[in-house]
């Protein structure tokens, strides 16, 4: 998979009010490139890319409550130049997809296919392509 990398794709975060994180990042010196939301069974997930000290943050508001657990750092994305291409040398190296099939998501951020999979202590990892 090492010749697919092309990068961290971004970190996301999990924030209580992303418009109070945006502002925050923005005092910082950040930038927002881009806003959506995806459709969950609790109500809309809102999401923001912040560029922020040379990396992209994906700020998370979970319409109900905020997942915490041992922080707010959910997963870390790689961004790679074709997912299928890595998804197969995933597979090759005996890891397991924690979904059997690629999110493909054409409105989400000018479009991004992805896939998450699970590391020795349970951190997701997230395949990205941007479309």
């Amino acid at each position: 998979m090492n010749e697919r990398c092309q990068g961290l794709g971004h970190v996301a975060v999990y924030t209580r009010d992303i418009e109070e994180s945006i502002t925050f990042y923005e005092k910082l010196g950040g930038s927002v490139k881009d806003r959506g939301g995806v459709p969950t069974p609790e109500g809309e997930k809102k999401l923001a890319l912040v560029s922020f000290g040379g990396i992209t943050l994906e700020l998370i508001q979970s319409p109900g409550a905020m997942p915490m657990g041992e922080g707010n750092v959910p997963h870390f994305a790689i961004l790679v130049d074709d997912l299928d291409a890595a998804a197969v040398a995933v597979r090759a190296a005996g890891v397991q997809f924690l979904t059997p099939e690629k999110k493909v998501l054409p409105d989400l951020f000018g479009g991004l296919q992805n896939w998450f999979f699970a590391g020795p202590s349970g951190e997701q990892i997230e395949l990205l392509q941007m479309l």
